[in-house]
C-alpha cells in the first residue's frame, strides 16, 4: 500500500505532494517517480487508496480520449483551430474531418466555419503542443441544432452524476437529448422550448449548489414543479 499525505477536502496547490508509492490516481494528478503531486488549485479528493484533486474554478485540463464539444475560432488551409475552454487552443485536421480534401481546391471553411460548434475527441495531447481533435467517430461531428450550455468544467461529475444517475434523470425527467462535454459545453435539443428553458435552469442550478447534499433528489423535484408550472 501506498501512503497519502492529504486529507479529504483539503485545499492544494500545483506541485503540492499527496501520495506516494501504491496509489491510485485520479484527474488533475501526474506522477514523478512514485511520488503523486497535484496538477492544479484544488481540493484533495481521498477514498481508500486512491486519491485525486477536483478543480475549484474555470479551465478545463485536456486529456486524451475526452468528449469536448470545441468552438471554431480560425480556418487554415488544412486545419481548424478549435476553442475547448482550456489553456491551450486544439487542432482539428482536415484528415480527421473528411474522407477526402484537396488543399489546392477545397475550402475548409465550406465544411466547418468561425462560430461552428463540434462535438470532438481528443485523440493527442502531451502539452509541448495544444490537443489534436477529430471528428470521425460516433457521436462525433458538427452541431447543427439545439443549445449550447456552458458550465464550470469542475462541475461536469455533478451532471453527469455517479454511474449516470444525474444525466440519466435530466433525460428521462425532460425527454431531452444531452451531450455533455468534458470541457464544460453541453449540447442540448429538446422537444419543446419550454422544456429547454426548465432543462437550462435545471443544469445551472446544478451548478450552482454541486456541493449540497441531496442534490439529485432536488434536481428531480425542481424540474417535475418546474415542467408543471410550464404547462399551467
Amino acid at each position: 500500500m501506498g501512503k497519502i499525505y492529504v486529507a479529504n477536502r483539503q485545499l492544494v496547490r500545483p506541485g503540492d505532494l499527496l501520495a506516494e508509492g501504491d496509489v491510485e490516481v485520479g484527474d488533475y494528478t501526474y506522477r514523478v517517480g512514485d511520488k503523486v503531486y497535484s496538477l492544479i488549485l484544488g481540493l484533495a479528493s481521498v477514498d481508500d487508496n486512491r486519491v485525486a484533486v477536483i478543480p475549484l474554478e474555470g479551465t478545463y485540463f485536456p486529456k486524451e480520449g475526452d468528449i469536448v464539444i470545441g468552438m471554431i475560432i480560425n480556418v487554415g488551409i488544412t486545419n481548424w483551430v478549435v476553442d475547448i475552454r482550456g489553456p491551450y487552443k486544439a487542432v482539428l485536421n482536415a484528415s480527421e474531418a473528411l474522407e477526402s480534401f484537396n488543399p489546392i481546391t477545397d475550402d475548409l471553411r465550406n465544411y466547418l466555419d468561425i462560430g461552428d460548434y463540434i462535438v470532438a475527441k481528443i485523440i493527442i495531447f502531451d502539452r509541448s503542443r495544444g490537443p489534436i481533435l477529430t471528428i470521425k467517430g460516433k457521436g462525433l461531428g458538427k452541431i447543427t441544432e439545439g443549445i449550447i450550455v456552458d458550465i464550470k468544467p469542475s462541475r461536469v461529475p455533478k451532471v453527469i452524476g455517479k454511474k449516470k444517475s444525474m444525466i440519466t434523470t435530466l433525460i428521462e425527467l425532460t425527454g431531452c437529448n444531452i451531450i455533455v462535454g468534458q470541457n464544460g459545453r453541453i449540447w442540448i435539443r429538446c422537444p419543446s422550448k419550454k422544456v429547454e428553458n426548465v432543462l437550462v435552469r435545471a443544469i445551472k442550478k446544478i451548478e450552482a449548489e454541486a456541493h449540497i447534499p441531496g442534490l439529485t433528489e432536488r434536481i428531480k423535484r425542481f424540474i417535475d414543479e418546474e415542467l408543471r408550472s410550464e404547462e399551467k
